[in-house]
């Protein structure tokens, strides 16, 4: 590994100040193995991307690899649309798109102004049928949830959409990682997130992830876009979905998730600002 590879820190879906998920980007990894991006997100503890020539020079611009302390990801949406904005900061990118490669296939990143929103699929979703374990790892029971079905929603990676009534328990929920990480295994999830719909264009959420290496998630921009077309398939989904996450671990984020103009996907926003 390099003996000083560049690392520039980013707060990305900020609602306030000491808001948002803090992401480590590479943005120039040439000449870092994979076990070096390991080692670099288990050093700060956060998602990680980190920035490379494309393989199809036809087809893409930049490719980014993602990683958690414990592994690599396929794709991460607030490390993408953070790494994203930092490229057009520091003049790399001069057009009004970017073409990514990332494992989970190709994205785009969409860049207005000082604006910058990340392409997803439409997503698809399963109903969850055993719910024991759910319930378990989060501690709650059948009645704590609201009249929606659990489902495995996923936009990039699957993740357990567990709709409760109640805010207030919604942000009481304190659960075990292994317990997480046992009813992830259970259901083929890489996550729990469960949520309350306050209103039309308004939900409150947490992520549980199932491996990372730390418990909760500030903000989550696969699982507001697999929340999204979880409310799509139900035929509740606004126009434009806000997402607050991050209340409970005192980092309010703010998550905007909406329908592509350009086709049948979703677009994934937010703010971005240094750490």
């Amino acid at each position: 590994m390099p003996s000083h590879p560049e690392i520039i820190l980013l707060s990305v879906f900020p609602a306030a100040p000491g808001g948002g998920n803090p992401c480590p980007v590479g943005p120039d990894a040439r000449g870092l193995t994979g076990e070096d991006m390991r080692r670099i997100a288990a050093h700060h503890g956060h998602e990680s991307a980190f920035v490379l020539p494309p393989e199809d020079a036809g087809s893409a611009d930049r490719r980014f690899r993602f990683f958690v302390p414990e592994h690599e990801m396929e794709m991460c949406g607030h490390a993408t649309l953070g790494t994203a904005w930092l490229l057009r900061q520091r003049g790399e990118i001069a057009g009004s798109t970017l073409r990514i490669e990332t494992l989970s296939g190709p994205v785009r990143a969409i860049f207005e102004g000082d604006g910058v929103e990340v392409t997803q699929p439409a997503g698809s979703v399963k109903p969850v049928e055993d719910l024991v374990s759910i319930l378990s790892a989060l501690g709650i029971t059948a009645a704590d949830l609201a009249d929606a079905p659990v489902l495995n929603a996923a936009t990039s990676r699957i993740k357990t959409l567990v709709p409760l009534r109640d805010l207030d328990r919604l942000h009481m929920l304190a659960p075990e990682m292994e317990g997480v990480r046992a009813a992830c295994d259970t259901i083929g999830s890489t996550g729990l997130y469960p949520y309350v719909i306050a209103d039309a264009g308004l939900a409150h959420a947490r992520q549980f992830p199932r491996s990372s290496g730390y418990p909760e998630d500030a903000a989550t921009g696969i699982a507001a876009t697999a929340l999204y077309a979880g409310l799509r398939s139900l035929g509740a989904a606004p126009p434009e979905l806000m997402v607050r996450q991050g209340e409970a671990m005192g980092r309010p984020s703010e998550i905007r998730v909406r329908r592509d103009p350009d086709g049948a996907g979703l677009r994934l926003s937010g703010r971005v600002e240094f750490l």
